[in-house]
């Protein structure tokens, strides 16, 4: 899915989700200022605090009780201007919290609903279980290239930052992977910090749908071959990959920068990217000199994965395309589409 394509969340998501009390604590502010004015001027005209503050609430309650004080012409005023003020402040604060209230509920029941449908419209999405530092920068990524993401955290604090659809809830619970669309799904990222729940989410999500492509992190070696049993295509350790990156800094940092800038940039002209080879393309079979790829896309190949998994680096000419195999080519974008509608269908 290219970016023009994809769906935005962001704005519409932020705007569902504001804060709908915002009005009722601005009421409930008042009624205090109110209370205060009443007990402040009560004194002035003569009550101790207690009494003042006992006579402000009666009066702005329309209690009605006896009053405290000698009812003199400057009482009787002050107490009109208070019943005035009060009264219409505690109409108005009730009116406000009771549409608080519904509005917030109903709005908050339409807003999930709109969500729930629109991770159902979904299919051969990403999951991304974990939403912390890890999980924000893979979610971005992936929102960022055009990719259709729904995320997976408990902590609703952390979901109010994401623009795409999410659930609340563990993603080691089966309902929630469901509810994340899960049998629709193409890859699964377990992404939270803990090893035993990206072993039980990679278990769960392998035997809801074998179909699926799972990555998962690992935070120590020991994790690692567990992870590759339970059914995990790959697995990765930040740790192990930010030392090795830096490390590649140190060592080649042009060469490192440019891998950078070629698969995260998108002002370069140049992209990476991989294509499937599958076994009904007319150029199964054929040798990469035969199919003449470079000649009739202007895209390279740089290196064949087999079935088996393993890589032919800067493949000979004579390489035979066989099912199942996946290109990893370099071009510019217009290139890299004319490949792969030549693997397709035969034609540039």
């Amino acid at each position: 899915m290219t970016a023009g394509h994809r769906r935005r969340h962001g704005p519409a998501v932020e705007a569902q989700r504001s804060d709908p009390w915002k009005r009722t604590r601005l009421c409930l502010a008042l009624i205090a200022g109110v209370l205060a004015l009443g007990t402040a001027g009560y004194a002035v005209l003569g009550l101790d605090p207690l009494d003042a503050l006992y006579q402000t609430v009666t009066t702005v309650g329309t209690v009605g009780f006896r009053e405290l004080g000698e009812a003199d012409a400057a009482w009787k005023i002050f107490t009109i201007i208070l019943i005035l003020l009060g009264v219409g402040t505690v109409i108005y604060t009730t009116t406000v919290l009771l549409e608080t209230l519904i509005e917030g509920r109903l709005t908050d029941h339409l807003w999930r609903r709109r969500m729930e449908r629109d991770i159902t419209k979904l299919s051969g999405h990403t999951i991304v279980c974990g939403c912390g530092r890890l999980g924000r920068t893979i979610v971005n990524v992936l929102d960022n290239a055009g990719a259709d993401v729904v995320v997976i955290d408990s902590d609703t604090e952390r979901l109010g930052h994401v623009t795409v659809p999410f659930v609340a809830g563990d993603a080691t619970d089966d309902d929630v992977l469901h509810a994340a669309g899960i049998q629709r799904a193409g890859t699964v990222v377990a992404g939270v910090s803990n090893d035993a729940d990206n072993l039980y989410i990679t278990i769960s999500a392998r035997s809801i749908n074998p179909d699926l492509f799972i990555v998962a992190r690992a935070r120590t070696e020991a994790a690692e071959p567990k992870l590759r049993r339970a059914g995990a295509d790959r697995v990765v350790n930040p740790q192990f990959l930010g030392g090795s990156r830096i490390a590649a800094m140190s060592l080649q940092p042009n060469v490192a920068e440019f891998l950078d800038v070629v698969m995260h940039e998108d002002n370069l002209l140049f992209r990476l990217q991989e294509l499937d080879l599958d076994s009904r393309s007319p150029l199964t079979g054929k040798s990469l000199r035969e199919a003449h790829l470079r000649d009739r896309t202007g895209a390279l190949v740089l290196a064949l994965r087999n079935p088996s998994g393993d890589f032919v680096t800067n493949p000979a000419p004579e390489t035979t395309l066989e099912p199942d195999q996946v290109l990893i080519a370099i071009g510019t974008p217009d290139q890299l589409e004319s490949l792969e509608r030549l693997l397709e269908h035969g034609q540039s």
